[in-house]
């Protein structure tokens, strides 16, 4: 456990970072502008709990190139990977070349992480996995992200992503299979589908995934608190989660059973090691 305030206070145990389980993942500027210095108050008081910091949107596009490794810098100060965010699926659009341009400026600006995200395009299991091998030769990590729900990713009304349809969650677990023996480093799993832009919840796929897949092996999507409460009360408080920066607060609580609503009250619990 981190040193904290308070600590005769016993809590659900919690292991150290670099962790490999209980990841949370945090949102960098996009619904909200931030920079360094933000970022920086964040990290100096609850960095103990952040273990990546990914940009959203390709947000950091839009930033000089000064300010993007300012604030990854600040990053790994604190012990924290950065991530692309799944900007790669704009940038294959342009070709392969544009690819490698992408992954080479990622490891100049001291990326970590680069998403390999699909959830705009179509993209075959074979590229996927050319996609992984081209992230692994440049020297970074590499975490495609996955999902049931055709044209997740971009906050589109439920009833525009309900006529577009679903991807069996087999289709998923195999392609995330395939993915992990590639060398892929986590698998992010869209929210859409599961728990968000739906009319009802399908908490199975998220079982099945967790099942196949294992539960070290992915992250999970949950930017809205009754989601990532959800998975913390099912599947315990090591389960990787990407949340927004403004919820870290209200994640860890729940995670350390500080806190909780009258759901998770006195109820989270973990030994430790």
């Amino acid at each position: 456990m981190s040193e904290t305030t308070f600590s005769f206070i016993p809590r659900a145990a919690r292991s150290f970072k670099p962790r490999k389980t209980g990841l949370t993942e945090i949102r960098g500027p996009y619904y909200s502008a931030y920079g360094p210095r933000h970022l920086a108050d964040v990290l100096e008081t609850m960095g103990a709990w952040v273990d990546g910091f990914k940009y959203a949107g390709g947000s950091f596009a839009l930033m000089a190139p000064d300010a993007v490794k300012a604030i990854n810098r600040i990053a790994h100060d604190h012990d924290v990977y950065v991530s692309t965010g799944g900007w790669i699926e704009n940038v294959l659009r342009f070709g392969r070349e544009a690819v490698a341009h992408y992954l080479e400026e990622a490891k100049t600006l001291e990326f970590d992480m680069v998403e390999i995200s699909a959830g705009f395009i179509s993209l075959p299991t074979d590229s996927m996995l050319r996609l992984v091998e081209m992230v692994k030769k440049a020297g970074l990590k590499a975490k495609p992200e996955l999902g049931i729900q055709f044209g997740a990713g971009g906050a589109t009304a439920a009833s525009e992503l309900e006529a577009e349809g679903s991807k069996d969650v087999g289709w998923l677990i195999a392609q995330g299979k395939a993915l992990i023996g590639a060398g892929a480093d986590v698998i992010m799993i869209e929210s859409e589908g599961i728990t968000e832009s739906v009319t009802k919840w399908r908490t199975g796929v998220a079982a099945e995934i967790i099942d196949k897949l294992g539960i070290d092996k992915v992250m999970f999507e949950a930017a809205d608190p009754p989601v990532f409460e959800w998975y913390v009360k099912n599947y315990g408080n090591e389960v990787n989660l990407f949340v927004d920066h403004s919820q870290i607060v209200q994640l860890e609580a729940l995670r350390s059973g500080i806190w909780g609503t009258k759901s998770t009250w006195g109820r989270i619990q973990n030994l430790g090691e």
